[in-house]
Protein backbone atom coordinates (compact mmCIF):
# COMPACT_ATOMS: atom_id res chain seq x y z
CA UNK A 1 0.00 0.00 0.00
CA UNK A 2 1.62 3.42 -0.91
CA UNK A 3 1.42 6.33 1.21
CA UNK A 4 -1.82 7.64 -0.68
CA UNK A 5 -3.29 4.55 0.58
CA UNK A 6 -2.38 4.89 4.33
CA UNK A 7 -3.25 8.32 4.22
CA UNK A 8 -7.04 7.41 3.18
CA UNK A 9 -7.26 3.96 5.34
CA UNK A 10 -6.60 6.70 8.84
CA UNK A 11 -8.59 9.21 7.62
CA UNK A 12 -11.27 6.44 7.11
CA UNK A 13 -10.33 4.98 10.31
CA UNK A 14 -11.06 8.57 12.16
CA UNK A 15 -13.41 10.43 10.23
CA UNK A 16 -15.96 7.59 8.38
CA UNK A 17 -15.47 4.44 11.01
CA UNK A 18 -19.01 3.21 9.86
CA UNK A 19 -17.65 3.63 5.99
CA UNK A 20 -14.39 1.55 7.19
CA UNK A 21 -15.89 -0.95 9.23
CA UNK A 22 -18.43 -1.48 6.21
CA UNK A 23 -15.66 -2.63 3.64
CA UNK A 24 -15.19 -5.74 3.09
CA UNK A 25 -11.43 -6.09 2.57
CA UNK A 26 -10.17 -2.57 3.90
CA UNK A 27 -6.52 -3.38 3.00
CA UNK A 28 -7.28 -4.14 -0.94
CA UNK A 29 -9.50 -1.75 -0.77
CA UNK A 30 -6.87 1.04 0.28
CA UNK A 31 -4.05 -0.28 -2.08
CA UNK A 32 -6.58 0.09 -4.88
CA UNK A 33 -7.62 3.40 -4.03
CA UNK A 34 -3.87 4.36 -2.94
CA UNK A 35 -2.73 3.58 -7.03
CA UNK A 36 -5.74 5.36 -8.40
CA UNK A 37 -4.87 8.74 -6.31
CA UNK A 38 -1.45 8.29 -7.38
CA UNK A 39 -2.18 7.96 -10.88
CA UNK A 40 -4.80 10.71 -10.93
CA UNK A 41 -1.86 12.73 -9.05
CA UNK A 42 0.24 11.93 -12.38
CA UNK A 43 -2.24 12.22 -14.73
CA UNK A 44 -3.50 16.13 -13.31
CA UNK A 45 0.13 17.28 -12.46
CA UNK A 46 1.17 16.80 -16.11
CA UNK A 47 -2.03 18.78 -17.33
CA UNK A 48 -1.49 21.81 -14.93
CA UNK A 49 2.36 21.88 -15.78
CA UNK A 50 1.64 22.16 -19.45
CA UNK A 51 4.35 22.24 -21.72
CA UNK A 52 7.41 24.10 -21.47
CA UNK A 53 7.85 27.46 -22.51
CA UNK A 54 10.46 28.03 -24.72
CA UNK A 55 13.86 29.49 -23.43
CA UNK A 56 12.77 27.61 -19.36
CA UNK A 57 15.56 27.61 -17.70
CA UNK A 58 16.32 24.30 -15.45
CA UNK A 59 15.50 26.42 -12.09
CA UNK A 60 12.25 27.85 -13.58
CA UNK A 61 11.09 24.12 -14.87
CA UNK A 62 12.05 22.45 -11.50
CA UNK A 63 9.90 25.59 -10.10
CA UNK A 64 6.94 24.96 -12.75
CA UNK A 65 6.59 20.95 -12.19
CA UNK A 66 7.19 20.69 -8.72
CA UNK A 67 4.08 23.61 -8.20
CA UNK A 68 1.67 21.65 -10.55
CA UNK A 69 2.55 18.33 -8.46
CA UNK A 70 1.49 19.86 -5.38
CA UNK A 71 -1.46 21.97 -6.74
CA UNK A 72 -2.27 18.42 -8.17
CA UNK A 73 -1.75 16.13 -5.33
CA UNK A 74 -3.82 18.56 -3.29
CA UNK A 75 -6.73 18.62 -5.24
CA UNK A 76 -6.53 14.68 -5.53
CA UNK A 77 -6.42 14.14 -2.29
CA UNK A 78 -9.50 16.44 -1.86
CA UNK A 79 -11.70 15.13 -3.80
CA UNK A 80 -10.55 11.19 -2.88
CA UNK A 81 -9.39 11.10 0.78
CA UNK A 82 -10.26 13.67 2.73
CA UNK A 83 -14.00 12.90 2.86
CA UNK A 84 -16.14 14.68 4.77
CA UNK A 85 -16.89 13.19 7.90
CA UNK A 86 -19.83 10.91 8.91
CA UNK A 87 -22.73 12.64 11.14
CA UNK A 88 -22.44 11.27 14.35
CA UNK A 89 -24.52 8.68 15.15
CA UNK A 90 -26.12 8.97 18.62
Amino acid sequence: MNRYGEQAMEHWKENRPQAYRELEDPEEFFTDLGEEIAQGIETRARALAGREPEGEGYMQRLQRLNTARLEAEGEVLRERVLLEEEPDQE
